[in-house]
């Protein structure tokens, strides 16, 4: 009989009658005859604020637009932990007392998120667990951990002392410091110990190096030079962008301020922008913390996420890449229209018994000079099928690119400061993906056979 009711308010469904008439049927128990339902285990469903007067206030006693704007989770249960650190949007955080403010800036704790968010501080949190340091900070992108180091510990009359070939970014980012604020800079383009003690002065303040170095591939001794600073209480920066925390760490060498662009290899999936600085000593880190939260250039929770996902994949990602590399790099190395190949890992590479003492493997960046100039680094760089022609670096996909056309030409980098950095016409620029490494190289092998000398 139920179920014909239900059939003919069907038919019936656009009248009030037969509306009403299913509200009335559903509304009756069920027979146990003819259905039997399991009940879940979870005893209670969720329940806000207000169903639980958790601040002396019901349902009853709020508008429903108060409900909407002010209800918050009440939660009841055990309590978890989430395998993934989940992403906080929030900007703000609530406070039982008065006192909570000032004890979570300095104690820990999230008041807001300019000075702190949890999903950030767990990313930081591994990222110092691997650099091995008092504290790591990141920011909003490569740029702004550097420039952050440079304004948090110069001050007008300081010298710095600078590597070329050397990331043009923070080539313009020091000229800046010098115009405006009348820091003393100095580069050298021999990056040795030997060579860098003749041009420290009474008031050299740091020494900023990269290894291996951007675009030339040059592979500094890091453990010389923390020696030295140590020695010559200087501060030592070192952009290890191109090797990762993966394949080398720097802080134990008395590093201060190991810095990397995290958009490539520590993402890792070109899909974010972000930096991270981490600091030697708990001192260091505190004045960053300072100037991070004055400037407001932190990384926001969604990529700080992005990041801590790259990171958990970091180091099998680093291992293919670098073994990736050395095929294409040997085989470019061999190849009867390329004039020159800078790799870490080849036995040719002027550094590479340093590069083999400090890192754990090559990485992924190739350095390779192709015959014919700019015609023949042009043709290459237009003519691969498989790599793509973009600038950045140290993603899954491999790209390439034209540094004298692109990121180390004339709008960065006068004609003196081009030929200092060793960039040629036919220079390329190579960061190598998780592609099969046979395809890489028969790609390559076909774009050179373009190249007509």
């Amino acid at each position: 009989k139920r179920c014909a009711s239900i059939k003919h308010s069907h038919k019936l469904r656009h009248s009030r009658e037969s509306y009403m008439s299913v509200v009335a049927i559903t509304n009756r128990p069920f027979s146990k005859t003819v259905v039997s339902m399991s009940q879940s285990v979870r005893h209670t469903p969720a329940k806000t604020n207000y169903d639980l007067a958790l601040s002396g206030l019901t349902l009853n006693d709020v508008d429903p637009s108060t409900v909407l704007a002010s209800s918050y989770l009440a939660f009841q249960g055990t309590v978890t932990q989430p395998l993934v650190p989940p992403i906080y949007h929030s900007s703000t955080y609530v406070l039982e007392k008065l006192e909570d403010c000032l004890q979570g800036m300095s104690d820990g704790g999230s008041v807001y998120s300019r000075l702190s968010n949890p999903t950030t501080e767990a990313t930081e949190a591994v990222i110092n667990a691997i650099e091995r340091g008092a504290g790591s900070l990141t920011f909003a992108s490569g740029m702004a951990a550097i420039t952050s180091c440079l304004l948090g510990f110069l001050k007008t009359g300081d010298h710095v002392i600078y590597q070329i070939p050397c990331y043009p970014g923070t080539i313009k980012a020091l000229k800046y410091m010098r115009d405006v604020f009348h820091i003393e800079i100095s580069a050298v383009t021999e990056i040795t110990v030997d060579e860098v003690q003749k041009h420290i002065k009474p008031n050299t303040k740091m020494i900023w190096i990269e290894t291996p170095c951007n675009p030339e591939n040059v592979v500094v001794d890091v453990q010389a030079f923390g020696t030295l600073c140590r020695a010559k209480d200087i501060l030592l920066g070192v952009d290890a962008t191109f090797g990762s925390p993966a394949l080398q760490h720097l802080i134990p060498y008395g590093v201060d301020f190991s810095v990397h662009s995290c958009t490539k290899y520590m993402g890792g999936h070109s899909d974010l922008i972000g930096g991270c600085v981490t600091a030697r000593t708990n001192v260091q880190w505190r004045i960053l913390k300072n100037i991070q939260g004055m400037l407001g250039n932190m990384l926001s929770p969604h990529d700080s996420s992005l990041l801590l996902r790259g990171l958990k994949t970091l180091p099998i990602r680093m291992q293919r890449i670098s073994e990736s590399a050395l095929k294409v790099a040997t085989f470019l190395e061999q190849h009867p229209k390329v004039q020159r190949v800078s790799y870490p890992g080849l036995k040719s590479h002027p550094q590479h018994d340093i590069a083999k003492r400090q890192m754990t493997a090559f990485s992924g960046m190739i350095m390779a000079e192709i015959k014919g100039g700019e015609y023949g680094g042009r043709t290459v760089a237009e003519g691969v099928r498989i790599l793509r022609l973009a600038v950045s670096l140290g993603g899954v996909d491999s790209i390439l690119e034209h540094p004298y056309s692109m990121t180390h030409g004339r709008y960065l980098l006068s004609e003196e400061e081009i030929a200092q950095s060793r960039v040629t016409p036919g220079m390329l620029r190579i960061s190598i993906g998780l592609e099969d490494a046979g395809d890489l190289i028969r790609d390559f092998e076909q774009a050179l056979e373009k190249v007509e000398l």
